[in-house]
Protein backbone atom coordinates (compact mmCIF):
# COMPACT_ATOMS: atom_id res chain seq x y z
CA UNK A 1 0.00 0.00 0.00
CA UNK A 2 1.15 3.44 -1.29
CA UNK A 3 0.37 4.99 2.35
CA UNK A 4 2.14 2.44 4.32
CA UNK A 5 4.98 3.08 2.27
CA UNK A 6 4.77 7.02 2.49
CA UNK A 7 4.72 6.69 6.12
CA UNK A 8 7.50 4.43 6.53
CA UNK A 9 9.28 6.62 4.44
CA UNK A 10 8.42 9.52 6.75
CA UNK A 11 9.37 8.26 10.00
CA UNK A 12 12.71 6.03 8.30
CA UNK A 13 15.24 7.76 10.53
CA UNK A 14 13.13 7.97 13.52
CA UNK A 15 12.58 4.63 13.42
CA UNK A 16 16.14 3.81 13.54
CA UNK A 17 17.24 6.08 16.16
CA UNK A 18 14.52 4.40 18.23
CA UNK A 19 16.23 0.71 17.74
CA UNK A 20 19.94 2.30 18.22
CA UNK A 21 18.70 3.40 21.99
CA UNK A 22 17.10 0.09 22.65
CA UNK A 23 20.48 -1.42 21.38
CA UNK A 24 22.18 0.63 24.09
CA UNK A 25 20.28 -1.00 26.97
CA UNK A 26 22.84 -4.19 28.33
CA UNK A 27 19.79 -6.63 28.83
CA UNK A 28 22.06 -9.51 29.46
CA UNK A 29 19.38 -12.04 31.20
CA UNK A 30 22.14 -14.40 32.43
CA UNK A 31 24.18 -12.21 34.35
CA UNK A 32 22.28 -11.19 38.02
CA UNK A 33 24.59 -7.40 37.46
CA UNK A 34 22.14 -6.74 34.94
CA UNK A 35 19.25 -6.65 36.96
CA UNK A 36 18.52 -2.97 36.66
CA UNK A 37 19.07 -2.76 33.04
CA UNK A 38 16.37 -5.30 32.42
CA UNK A 39 14.19 -3.60 34.26
CA UNK A 40 15.25 -0.46 32.12
CA UNK A 41 14.65 -2.13 28.69
CA UNK A 42 10.95 -3.53 29.82
CA UNK A 43 10.25 0.02 30.92
CA UNK A 44 11.62 1.49 27.38
CA UNK A 45 9.68 -1.62 25.31
CA UNK A 46 6.31 -0.43 27.25
CA UNK A 47 6.84 2.81 25.70
CA UNK A 48 7.70 2.99 22.59
CA UNK A 49 4.57 -0.28 22.11
CA UNK A 50 2.11 2.86 24.07
CA UNK A 51 3.55 5.73 21.39
CA UNK A 52 3.37 2.82 18.61
CA UNK A 53 -0.72 2.89 19.29
CA UNK A 54 -1.30 0.20 21.65
CA UNK A 55 -4.38 0.66 24.48
CA UNK A 56 -3.35 -1.09 27.11
CA UNK A 57 0.03 -1.81 27.61
CA UNK A 58 1.70 -3.37 30.96
CA UNK A 59 4.94 -5.25 32.49
CA UNK A 60 4.33 -8.15 34.02
CA UNK A 61 7.24 -9.30 36.94
CA UNK A 62 7.83 -12.56 36.47
CA UNK A 63 9.77 -15.03 39.58
CA UNK A 64 12.74 -14.03 37.19
CA UNK A 65 13.06 -10.97 34.71
CA UNK A 66 9.80 -9.06 33.63
CA UNK A 67 7.21 -9.65 30.92
CA UNK A 68 6.01 -6.43 28.60
CA UNK A 69 2.10 -7.04 27.01
CA UNK A 70 0.60 -5.40 25.17
CA UNK A 71 -2.84 -4.62 23.11
CA UNK A 72 -4.82 -3.32 20.25
CA UNK A 73 -8.49 -4.80 19.59
CA UNK A 74 -10.18 -2.81 17.11
CA UNK A 75 -13.06 -5.34 17.15
CA UNK A 76 -13.17 -8.41 19.38
CA UNK A 77 -14.82 -10.24 16.25
CA UNK A 78 -11.71 -9.76 14.31
CA UNK A 79 -8.74 -12.07 14.14
CA UNK A 80 -6.26 -11.60 16.23
CA UNK A 81 -2.34 -11.87 15.50
CA UNK A 82 0.13 -12.33 19.01
CA UNK A 83 3.13 -11.30 18.46
CA UNK A 84 5.80 -13.17 21.00
CA UNK A 85 9.87 -11.76 20.82
CA UNK A 86 12.17 -11.36 23.48
CA UNK A 87 14.03 -8.33 24.88
CA UNK A 88 17.04 -9.84 26.81
CA UNK A 89 20.28 -10.17 24.97
CA UNK A 90 23.74 -12.54 25.20
CA UNK A 91 26.14 -12.11 27.33
CA UNK A 92 28.78 -9.74 24.66
CA UNK A 93 31.80 -12.36 25.67
CA UNK A 94 34.13 -12.63 24.83
CA UNK A 95 34.78 -8.61 24.70
CA UNK A 96 37.99 -8.04 23.14
CA UNK A 97 36.91 -9.82 19.69
CA UNK A 98 34.29 -7.00 19.03
CA UNK A 99 35.32 -4.78 16.42
CA UNK A 100 33.44 -2.15 18.44
CA UNK A 101 31.59 -1.48 21.75
CA UNK A 102 28.59 -4.30 21.72
CA UNK A 103 25.89 -1.51 23.52
CA UNK A 104 27.15 1.26 21.56
CA UNK A 105 25.47 0.84 17.87
CA UNK A 106 27.93 1.27 15.29
CA UNK A 107 26.36 1.59 11.71
CA UNK A 108 29.65 0.32 8.96
CA UNK A 109 28.55 -0.07 5.31
CA UNK A 110 24.54 -0.63 6.07
CA UNK A 111 25.12 -2.97 9.04
CA UNK A 112 24.27 -2.35 12.75
CA UNK A 113 26.86 -3.84 14.38
CA UNK A 114 25.30 -4.28 18.40
CA UNK A 115 24.33 -7.14 20.53
CA UNK A 116 20.66 -7.85 20.38
CA UNK A 117 20.57 -6.38 16.58
CA UNK A 118 19.38 -9.05 15.04
CA UNK A 119 18.42 -11.25 17.94
CA UNK A 120 15.82 -9.95 18.94
CA UNK A 121 15.49 -6.07 19.62
CA UNK A 122 15.95 -5.76 15.78
CA UNK A 123 13.71 -8.02 14.70
CA UNK A 124 10.77 -7.19 17.74
CA UNK A 125 11.19 -3.75 16.53
CA UNK A 126 10.12 -4.37 13.29
CA UNK A 127 6.49 -5.53 14.66
CA UNK A 128 6.39 -2.67 16.88
CA UNK A 129 7.00 -0.34 13.83
CA UNK A 130 4.59 -2.43 11.42
CA UNK A 131 1.94 -2.01 13.67
CA UNK A 132 2.49 1.72 14.14
CA UNK A 133 2.31 2.06 10.37
CA UNK A 134 -0.93 0.25 10.27
CA UNK A 135 -2.48 1.84 13.25
CA UNK A 136 -1.26 5.17 12.07
CA UNK A 137 -2.66 5.13 8.75
CA UNK A 138 -5.91 3.95 9.96
CA UNK A 139 -5.54 0.67 8.00
CA UNK A 140 -5.23 -1.64 10.56
CA UNK A 141 -8.10 -4.92 9.71
CA UNK A 142 -7.15 -6.89 12.79
CA UNK A 143 -6.36 -7.35 16.82
CA UNK A 144 -2.61 -7.19 17.62
CA UNK A 145 -1.45 -8.06 21.42
CA UNK A 146 2.12 -8.76 21.74
CA UNK A 147 4.01 -10.58 24.55
CA UNK A 148 8.18 -9.49 25.00
CA UNK A 149 9.25 -11.20 27.27
CA UNK A 150 12.80 -11.03 29.46
CA UNK A 151 14.28 -14.71 29.60
CA UNK A 152 14.42 -16.52 26.04
CA UNK A 153 18.19 -16.39 26.17
CA UNK A 154 18.02 -18.24 29.32
CA UNK A 155 15.68 -20.92 28.65
CA UNK A 156 12.36 -18.73 29.42
CA UNK A 157 12.03 -20.46 32.86
CA UNK A 158 9.10 -18.38 34.01
CA UNK A 159 7.27 -17.57 31.01
CA UNK A 160 5.30 -20.68 31.36
CA UNK A 161 3.86 -20.17 34.28
CA UNK A 162 2.74 -16.86 33.10
CA UNK A 163 1.56 -18.35 30.05
CA UNK A 164 -1.00 -20.54 32.18
CA UNK A 165 -1.83 -18.14 33.94
CA UNK A 166 -3.15 -15.57 31.75
CA UNK A 167 -4.19 -18.00 28.80
CA UNK A 168 -7.24 -15.47 28.61
CA UNK A 169 -5.46 -12.41 28.47
CA UNK A 170 -3.19 -14.21 25.55
CA UNK A 171 -5.89 -15.41 23.98
CA UNK A 172 -5.72 -15.18 19.70
CA UNK A 173 -5.78 -16.69 16.52
CA UNK A 174 -2.16 -17.25 15.54
CA UNK A 175 1.19 -16.41 17.28
CA UNK A 176 3.30 -14.25 14.41
CA UNK A 177 7.26 -15.02 16.11
CA UNK A 178 10.65 -12.98 14.25
CA UNK A 179 13.22 -14.58 16.13
CA UNK A 180 14.60 -17.02 12.55
CA UNK A 181 16.37 -15.83 9.79
CA UNK A 182 16.04 -16.04 6.12
CA UNK A 183 18.66 -18.09 3.37
CA UNK A 184 19.19 -14.74 1.75
CA UNK A 185 17.51 -11.16 0.93
CA UNK A 186 17.82 -12.81 -2.47
CA UNK A 187 16.39 -16.04 -2.04
CA UNK A 188 13.85 -15.64 0.72
CA UNK A 189 12.48 -18.24 2.91
CA UNK A 190 10.30 -18.92 5.72
CA UNK A 191 11.00 -21.29 8.42
CA UNK A 192 8.50 -24.19 9.05
CA UNK A 193 9.97 -25.72 12.43
CA UNK A 194 12.75 -24.94 15.19
CA UNK A 195 14.73 -27.56 17.09
CA UNK A 196 14.46 -28.43 20.89
CA UNK A 197 17.33 -28.20 23.09
CA UNK A 198 18.62 -29.67 26.18
CA UNK A 199 21.20 -27.85 27.66
CA UNK A 200 23.50 -29.45 30.93
CA UNK A 201 26.73 -28.53 32.83
CA UNK A 202 29.24 -31.22 33.67
CA UNK A 203 31.78 -30.55 36.90
CA UNK A 204 34.85 -33.04 36.63
CA UNK A 205 36.50 -33.34 40.09
CA UNK A 206 39.80 -35.12 40.46
CA UNK A 207 41.93 -34.09 43.74
CA UNK A 208 41.04 -32.54 47.00
CA UNK A 209 43.02 -29.48 45.14
CA UNK A 210 44.95 -28.11 42.48
CA UNK A 211 48.40 -30.30 42.19
CA UNK A 212 52.13 -29.31 40.98
CA UNK A 213 52.05 -31.27 37.69
CA UNK A 214 55.20 -32.10 37.95
CA UNK A 215 55.21 -33.64 41.43
CA UNK A 216 52.23 -35.19 41.05
CA UNK A 217 51.81 -35.50 37.00
CA UNK A 218 51.54 -39.11 35.77
CA UNK A 219 50.09 -40.17 39.18
CA UNK A 220 47.12 -39.07 39.33
CA UNK A 221 44.04 -38.03 37.03
CA UNK A 222 44.01 -35.09 35.61
CA UNK A 223 40.54 -33.68 35.27
CA UNK A 224 40.75 -31.85 32.21
CA UNK A 225 42.31 -34.56 30.39
CA UNK A 226 39.25 -36.94 31.71
CA UNK A 227 36.82 -34.08 30.21
CA UNK A 228 38.14 -33.62 27.52
CA UNK A 229 38.08 -37.61 27.07
CA UNK A 230 34.50 -38.05 27.97
CA UNK A 231 33.43 -35.38 25.75
CA UNK A 232 35.41 -37.10 22.63
CA UNK A 233 33.65 -40.24 23.36
CA UNK A 234 30.00 -38.98 22.47
CA UNK A 235 30.48 -39.21 18.59
CA UNK A 236 32.42 -41.65 16.55
CA UNK A 237 34.40 -41.61 13.30
CA UNK A 238 31.53 -41.13 11.66
CA UNK A 239 30.52 -37.66 14.13
CA UNK A 240 27.54 -39.46 14.79
CA UNK A 241 26.38 -39.76 18.42
CA UNK A 242 27.00 -42.84 20.69
CA UNK A 243 25.15 -41.94 23.60
CA UNK A 244 22.85 -44.28 24.48
CA UNK A 245 19.09 -43.82 23.17
CA UNK A 246 20.07 -40.38 21.71
CA UNK A 247 17.91 -41.28 18.69
CA UNK A 248 15.72 -43.15 19.87
CA UNK A 249 12.78 -41.39 19.48
CA UNK A 250 14.03 -38.80 15.70
CA UNK A 251 11.81 -39.31 13.17
CA UNK A 252 13.82 -39.85 9.74
CA UNK A 253 12.88 -37.17 7.06
CA UNK A 254 11.58 -38.89 4.25
CA UNK A 255 13.70 -38.68 0.73
CA UNK A 256 10.66 -36.23 -0.56
CA UNK A 257 11.68 -33.46 2.47
CA UNK A 258 15.47 -34.12 1.92
CA UNK A 259 15.12 -33.35 -1.54
CA UNK A 260 12.68 -30.35 -1.34
CA UNK A 261 15.41 -29.00 1.18
CA UNK A 262 18.22 -29.67 -1.39
CA UNK A 263 16.72 -27.18 -3.28
CA UNK A 264 17.75 -24.61 -1.16
CA UNK A 265 20.55 -22.44 -2.79
CA UNK A 266 23.78 -23.29 -1.33
CA UNK A 267 27.37 -22.61 -2.04
CA UNK A 268 29.68 -24.99 0.09
CA UNK A 269 32.24 -22.43 -0.61
CA UNK A 270 31.06 -19.38 0.14
CA UNK A 271 30.05 -20.88 3.20
CA UNK A 272 33.28 -22.63 4.19
CA UNK A 273 34.75 -18.56 3.48
CA UNK A 274 32.43 -16.74 5.40
CA UNK A 275 33.53 -18.75 8.65
CA UNK A 276 37.02 -18.94 7.38
CA UNK A 277 37.61 -22.87 7.76
CA UNK A 278 38.63 -25.13 5.07
CA UNK A 279 36.50 -28.17 5.90
CA UNK A 280 32.81 -29.23 7.00
CA UNK A 281 32.47 -31.78 9.42
CA UNK A 282 29.20 -33.46 10.62
CA UNK A 283 26.89 -36.31 10.75
CA UNK A 284 27.89 -38.67 8.08
CA UNK A 285 25.12 -39.30 5.03
CA UNK A 286 24.04 -35.63 5.87
CA UNK A 287 24.24 -32.61 3.67
CA UNK A 288 25.15 -29.19 5.28
CA UNK A 289 21.29 -27.74 5.55
CA UNK A 290 20.40 -31.60 6.78
CA UNK A 291 22.81 -31.54 9.61
CA UNK A 292 21.48 -28.18 11.07
CA UNK A 293 17.67 -28.29 10.33
CA UNK A 294 16.46 -32.17 10.21
CA UNK A 295 18.99 -33.53 12.21
CA UNK A 296 19.73 -33.72 16.46
CA UNK A 297 23.37 -32.47 17.36
CA UNK A 298 25.90 -32.34 20.47
CA UNK A 299 28.22 -29.22 20.96
CA UNK A 300 30.43 -28.07 24.20
CA UNK A 301 29.35 -24.29 24.52
CA UNK A 302 32.54 -23.77 26.77
CA UNK A 303 35.33 -25.62 28.33
CA UNK A 304 37.32 -24.62 31.20
CA UNK A 305 39.44 -25.88 34.30
CA UNK A 306 43.01 -25.42 35.89
CA UNK A 307 45.24 -21.95 34.94
CA UNK A 308 44.13 -19.35 32.32
CA UNK A 309 45.86 -16.41 32.98
CA UNK A 310 48.46 -15.00 31.63
CA UNK A 311 52.04 -16.46 31.31
CA UNK A 312 52.23 -20.36 32.50
CA UNK A 313 51.42 -22.07 35.66
CA UNK A 314 52.51 -25.90 35.77
CA UNK A 315 49.08 -27.07 37.81
CA UNK A 316 47.30 -30.47 37.59
CA UNK A 317 43.82 -29.33 38.23
CA UNK A 318 41.27 -30.03 40.84
CA UNK A 319 38.35 -29.82 38.53
CA UNK A 320 37.57 -29.34 34.91
CA UNK A 321 33.92 -27.95 33.67
CA UNK A 322 32.11 -27.86 30.55
CA UNK A 323 28.32 -26.53 29.50
CA UNK A 324 26.95 -28.92 26.45
CA UNK A 325 23.99 -28.72 24.52
CA UNK A 326 21.75 -30.69 22.01
CA UNK A 327 19.78 -29.61 19.74
CA UNK A 328 16.49 -31.59 19.26
CA UNK A 329 14.23 -32.53 16.19
CA UNK A 330 10.76 -33.10 16.27
CA UNK A 331 9.50 -36.15 18.60
CA UNK A 332 12.52 -36.15 20.90
CA UNK A 333 12.04 -34.69 24.43
CA UNK A 334 14.26 -32.61 26.39
CA UNK A 335 13.73 -34.01 29.28
CA UNK A 336 15.01 -37.29 28.20
CA UNK A 337 17.89 -36.51 26.52
CA UNK A 338 18.81 -34.30 29.75
CA UNK A 339 18.36 -37.37 31.34
CA UNK A 340 20.59 -39.81 29.04
CA UNK A 341 23.26 -37.14 28.96
CA UNK A 342 23.79 -36.84 32.91
CA UNK A 343 23.40 -40.64 33.12
CA UNK A 344 26.71 -40.82 30.22
CA UNK A 345 28.69 -38.17 31.37
CA UNK A 346 28.12 -40.01 35.25
CA UNK A 347 28.76 -43.35 33.83
CA UNK A 348 31.50 -43.38 31.86
CA UNK A 349 33.67 -41.39 35.08
CA UNK A 350 37.07 -43.41 35.40
CA UNK A 351 37.58 -44.81 39.16
CA UNK A 352 39.35 -41.59 41.19
CA UNK A 353 37.08 -39.15 39.39
CA UNK A 354 33.89 -37.50 40.23
CA UNK A 355 31.05 -36.00 38.03
CA UNK A 356 28.70 -33.98 39.08
CA UNK A 357 26.07 -32.92 36.14
CA UNK A 358 22.96 -30.93 36.14
CA UNK A 359 20.30 -29.54 33.58
CA UNK A 360 20.60 -25.41 32.74
CA UNK A 361 17.28 -25.34 31.05
CA UNK A 362 16.10 -26.85 27.89
CA UNK A 363 13.09 -26.84 25.45
CA UNK A 364 10.92 -28.74 22.33
CA UNK A 365 10.90 -28.37 19.09
CA UNK A 366 7.89 -27.47 16.92
CA UNK A 367 6.87 -27.81 13.05
CA UNK A 368 4.29 -25.32 12.24
CA UNK A 369 1.65 -26.68 9.31
CA UNK A 370 2.65 -25.32 5.82
CA UNK A 371 -0.89 -25.46 4.66
CA UNK A 372 -2.74 -23.13 7.23
CA UNK A 373 -4.05 -19.78 7.21
CA UNK A 374 -1.47 -18.14 8.92
CA UNK A 375 1.61 -19.87 6.57
CA UNK A 376 -0.56 -18.72 3.42
CA UNK A 377 -0.31 -15.05 4.49
CA UNK A 378 3.23 -15.29 5.45
CA UNK A 379 4.30 -16.62 2.12
CA UNK A 380 2.08 -14.26 0.08
CA UNK A 381 3.20 -10.76 1.97
CA UNK A 382 6.91 -11.80 0.94
CA UNK A 383 6.33 -12.66 -2.33
CA UNK A 384 4.57 -9.38 -2.17
CA UNK A 385 7.51 -7.05 -1.19
CA UNK A 386 10.37 -9.52 -2.30
CA UNK A 387 8.86 -10.09 -5.82
CA UNK A 388 9.38 -14.17 -5.30
CA UNK A 389 7.62 -16.87 -3.40
CA UNK A 390 9.65 -17.84 0.08
CA UNK A 391 11.25 -21.29 0.35
CA UNK A 392 10.49 -23.56 3.38
CA UNK A 393 13.18 -24.49 5.14
CA UNK A 394 13.88 -26.18 9.15
CA UNK A 395 15.80 -23.72 11.25
CA UNK A 396 18.64 -24.87 13.36
CA UNK A 397 17.98 -22.46 16.67
CA UNK A 398 15.64 -22.60 19.67
CA UNK A 399 12.80 -20.73 20.49
CA UNK A 400 11.95 -22.71 24.26
CA UNK A 401 8.41 -21.45 24.74
CA UNK A 402 6.94 -22.42 20.79
CA UNK A 403 5.37 -26.07 21.81
CA UNK A 404 4.22 -24.86 25.31
CA UNK A 405 2.19 -21.68 23.41
CA UNK A 406 0.48 -24.15 21.32
CA UNK A 407 -0.14 -26.45 24.41
CA UNK A 408 -1.60 -23.92 26.70
CA UNK A 409 -3.44 -21.26 24.31
CA UNK A 410 -4.29 -24.54 21.31
CA UNK A 411 -3.07 -22.18 18.60
CA UNK A 412 -0.77 -21.93 15.64
CA UNK A 413 2.98 -20.67 14.80
CA UNK A 414 4.13 -18.68 11.95
CA UNK A 415 7.51 -17.32 11.32
CA UNK A 416 8.89 -14.37 9.55
CA UNK A 417 12.55 -14.01 10.27
CA UNK A 418 14.45 -11.40 8.69
CA UNK A 419 17.76 -11.95 9.77
CA UNK A 420 20.90 -13.83 8.41
CA UNK A 421 22.71 -16.58 9.48
CA UNK A 422 25.73 -14.43 9.25
CA UNK A 423 24.38 -12.05 12.00
CA UNK A 424 26.72 -13.59 14.20
CA UNK A 425 24.01 -14.41 16.57
CA UNK A 426 25.34 -14.99 19.95
CA UNK A 427 28.91 -13.94 18.90
CA UNK A 428 31.28 -11.10 18.92
CA UNK A 429 30.04 -8.52 16.10
CA UNK A 430 26.32 -9.39 16.32
CA UNK A 431 24.56 -7.57 13.25
CA UNK A 432 21.45 -6.52 11.20
CA UNK A 433 21.14 -5.20 7.77
CA UNK A 434 19.43 -2.03 7.81
CA UNK A 435 17.72 -3.52 4.10
CA UNK A 436 16.66 -6.51 6.55
CA UNK A 437 15.55 -4.39 8.93
CA UNK A 438 13.71 -1.93 6.78
CA UNK A 439 12.43 -4.93 4.79
CA UNK A 440 10.60 -6.27 7.88
CA UNK A 441 8.84 -3.39 8.74
CA UNK A 442 7.56 -3.43 4.88
CA UNK A 443 6.46 -7.18 5.03
CA UNK A 444 4.94 -7.51 8.09
CA UNK A 445 1.61 -5.09 7.47
CA UNK A 446 0.82 -7.38 4.22
CA UNK A 447 0.77 -9.90 6.62
CA UNK A 448 -1.82 -8.49 8.91
CA UNK A 449 -3.75 -7.45 5.81
CA UNK A 450 -3.78 -10.97 3.93
CA UNK A 451 -4.46 -12.90 7.42
CA UNK A 452 -7.72 -11.22 8.10
CA UNK A 453 -8.54 -11.44 3.96
CA UNK A 454 -7.86 -15.57 4.49
CA UNK A 455 -9.10 -15.70 7.38
CA UNK A 456 -12.69 -14.16 6.43
CA UNK A 457 -12.60 -16.87 3.43
CA UNK A 458 -12.16 -19.22 5.50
Amino acid sequence: MEVWKKYQQDNKDRFLEELLALLRIPSISAKSEHQSDMQTCAEAVKQRLFEAGADKVEIYPTAGHPVVFAEKIIDPSKPTVLVYGHYDVQPADPLNLWNSAPFDPTIVDGKIFARGACDDKGQVYMHVKAFETLFKTNTLTNNVKFIIEGEEEIGSPNLATFVKQNKELLKADVILISDTSMLSMENPSIDVGVRGLSYIEVEVTGPNRDLHSGVYGGAVANPATILAKMIASCHDENNHIVIPGFYDDVIESSLEERAKMAEAPFNENEYKDDLGIEELWGEGGYTTNERTGIRPTLEVNGIWGGYSGEGAKTVLPSKAFAKISARLVPNQSSAKITEKLIAYFKGIAPKGITVNAFEHHGGEPYLTPIDSIAYQAAEKAITTTFGKSPIPVRGGGSIPICALFEQELGIKIVFMGFGLDSDNLHSPNEKFDLFNFYKGIETIPYFHQYYTELKGKG
